[in-house]
């Protein structure tokens, strides 16, 4: 990890609680669960501000043209599901 810094954290005491409870039995400390629901949630929110991005560029008409498309070949032996 690269540098670090401090930040005072105020969390009520039964939310501090169940998060050190978690955290020893993750066998982690508070900072590391900390750390890393810190780093989960901002994946979570840099992902979904991606598929939104994405989104907002999609061009459903193109996307109707290739799913009405003439297909290729059959499905192979095997290819089916059951």
């Amino acid at each position: 990890m690269g540098t670090t810094s401090n930040y005072a954290l105020r969390l009520p005491a039964s939310l501090k609680t169940a998060a050190e409870e978690v955290a020893r039995e993750d066998g982690a400390t508070l900072n590391q669960f900390i750390v890393t629901a810190v780093a989960e949630k901002l994946s979570a929110m840099k992902t979904a501000a991606y598929f939104e991005e994405r989104a907002a560029r999609g061009d459903l008409a193109a996307f109707d043209r290739f799913m009405s498309r003439k297909g290729g070949e059959p499905p192979r032996d095997g290819d089916r599901l059951p």
